[in-house]
């Protein structure tokens, strides 16, 4: 019911700890909030992440996310599978927490619910946990709550650079490179193709500004995502040409950062219609259109 993953350093079975409490499916920047909360306190730190949520696809996977807690300084992460504590009650669900870790502290939005029903608010943490409760007013932007969901919605309508502010940082995708059907070096524009898992929320189909780091080194990208229609394939693939860079990167895990979204998928009259766009494309990228 209930895993946890060390990120950094080891967190001792009777350490004490501070918990962030929502779905974290990554940090937005009303998490982040939350993680520079928990910080004042100078113990390790613990972000939960709900596995096979009501809302379906996440944002991040559960990869993804391990990546984005340990940059923001989150010393472990503890699993929970949606389905086996939905139905537990609120008392039920703080009593899981405190059984498994020395809880100095809970840090939440003032939004978070939990338990059955979602009956549970952090009163209820305050009243059934008998230790500090620091509840965080939610982040707003333009009048409207920062949430998982509303980025959900930038990203449907291609809004990427919208999507960014809100997370705080470039939305992005994390994978081993895999061998495809290497089209691309024949018409001059080698691609790094990744599998865009099932389980991550998908963004609008296009093709996108994007920036991929192999070795410590930025290289500029455009990415395709969708279907290519050009040589009339219809299956949705993520492939990346990154600008200046010659090397073999399959096998690799590469991290593909969206930046901005620079037009639709289309269907070209030939090769050489594509290769003309291409070469538009990146070069918008270079020159910053």
């Amino acid at each position: 019911m209930l895993s946890k993953v060390t990120l950094l350093g080891q967190l001792d079975q009777g350490q004490g700890c501070v918990l962030l409490l929502g779905g974290f499916d990554g940090l937005h920047i009303g998490h982040r909030r939350l993680v520079e909360r928990a910080k004042e306190y100078g113990l390790p730190i613990g972000a939960m992440t709900i596995l096979g949520g009501k809302d379906g696809q996440g944002l991040f996977t559960l990869d993804e996310r391990m990546t984005i807690f340990q940059d923001s300084g989150v010393d472990f992460a503890f699993k929970l599978d949606f389905l086996k504590i939905k139905d537990l009650t609120p008392t039920e669900f703080v009593g899981l927490l405190l059984k498994n870790f020395d809880v100095k502290a809970f840090v939440c939005g003032d939004d978070f619910r939990f338990g059955k029903c979602a009956l549970g608010t952090p009163e209820t943490l305050k009243e059934v946990g008998r230790v500090r409760v620091e509840v965080e007013e939610l982040v707003q932007v333009g009048g409207e709550k920062v949430s998982s969901s509303v980025i959900k919605g930038l990203l449907e309508q291609g809004e990427i650079e919208a999507a960014n502010i809100l997370l705080g940082e470039r939305f992005f995708l994390l994978g081993n490179v895999v061998k495809d059907r290497q089209v691309g070096r024949t018409i001059g524009f080698p691609t790094a193709n990744i599998v865009y898992p099932n389980e991550k929320f998908p963004l609008k189909t296009g093709v996108y500004e994007t920036r991929v780091t192999v070795d410590g080194k930025e290289y500029k990208g455009i990415t395709n995502y969708g279907a290519r229609p050009t040589f009339d394939d219809s299956t949705v693939c993520t492939e990346t040409y990154l600008d200046g860079f010659n090397g073999d990167l399959y096998g690799r895990k590469l991290r593909v950062e969206f930046a901005r979204r620079l037009r639709d998928i289309c269907k070209f009259e030939d090769v050489e219609a594509l290769q003309k766009q291409l070469t538009e494309d990146i070069g918008r990228v270079r020159n910053h259109d």
